[in-house]
């Protein structure tokens, strides 16, 4: 994965050129979870299975043919928690999974997960007006508001948060932005280059060491648990542990992605394990540091363990 940065260009308005929306076609197609080619227990370390390859075909998604209150496929919306993105899971309201990903990120964060710490850059108000697909390259069109308040931490960080909620689809490789119809090349006051298709290697700087997709915040877990996700670390390896109501440590597991040390790689682990205490849990990702071995975590999960 290349290690990309957007450019900053101060001073900018947000600039937009043409006018315009994609063709019709049919939906984007989920999958709520990339697919798993290993398991282990406890002891044992796996790393995740192939990338997604994306669609050709055009699709559109649009608010307007999307049946409301229909409760769709589980899907993952991206906050963020200490300057950096998290993962959280919803339903996805509609028949377009994609499109009610992005509508439940706008609707921002419940309150229990506002209490443990997470917060939206995404300004109040804004609306999405569609979203489309082409040659694997999404175009979401959202309202004005988007673009409004904030300096450079807040535009990159909501860029991000788009971004990862649309390209957790396999058929979604990068994104394009339109605003109000109109496509953007720089956005904000910051100027933020968007001239180009965005991935996710763009907000490195905005991605936690260990990003654990799922399982995510108030999730109910028991034996055994797929935990999956994406990590930079040094020599691509890191522990997972997790403690118990009674703050007794479950496991506590190595686990290599497929690649780090400045290169974010995938992971996916299925970990068999007794329950002697159900109730709260806490599932924490760590690793111990290069430079004099000391434990550094960078993700706590909150989580219900069960039988």
């Amino acid at each position: 994965m290349r290690a990309a940065r957007l450019l900053l260009i101060p001073a900018l308005a947000v600039a937009v050129t043409g006018c315009g929306r994609s063709d019709p076609g049919t939906p984007v197609t989920p999958t709520s979870t990339p697919p798993a080619t290993t398991t282990a227990t406890t002891g044992t370390t796996t790393t995740a299975g192939p990338v997604a390859t994306p669609t050709t075909a055009p699709t559109t998604i649009s608010p307007s043919t999307v049946q409301p209150q229909t409760q769709g496929a589980r899907v993952s919306v991206y906050f963020v928690q200490g300057e950096k993105i998290v993962a959280t899971r919803r339903a996805a309201v509609g028949t377009a999974p994609a499109a009610g990903a992005v509508r439940a990120l706008l609707a921002g964060p419940t309150q229990a997960e506002t209490q443990a710490g997470f917060t939206s850059s995404v300004p109040a108000g804004t609306r999405l007006l569609g979203v489309s697909l082409r040659a694997g390259t999404a175009t979401v069109d959202l309202t004005g508001a988007y673009a409004g308040g904030g300096g450079s931490l807040s535009m990159l960080t909501r860029l991000a948060q788009v971004v990862f909620t649309l390209t957790q689809f396999p058929s979604v490789r990068d994104v394009l932005f339109r605003l109000d119809g109109k496509p953007v090349t720089a956005f904000g006051g910051e100027g933020v280059v968007l001239d180009h298709p965005v991935t996710r290697a763009d907000f490195e700087d905005y991605s936690p060491a260990v990003l654990v997709e799922s399982p995510t915040f108030g999730s109910t877990v028991g034996s055994p648990l797929r935990i999956h996700g994406t990590a930079n670390t040094f020599e691509a390896v890191f522990q997972l542990q997790l403690v118990d109501a009674a703050g007794a440590t479950v496991f506590d597991q190595r686990v290599m992605a497929t690649s780090g040390t400045g290169t974010r790689g995938t992971f996916d682990v299925t970990l068999r394990f007794p329950v002697a205490n159900p109730g709260p849990a806490r599932l924490i990702a760590w690793y111990a540091s290069p430079k004099d071995g000391s434990r550094v975590v960078v993700a706590t999960i909150p989580v219900e363990l069960r039988r």
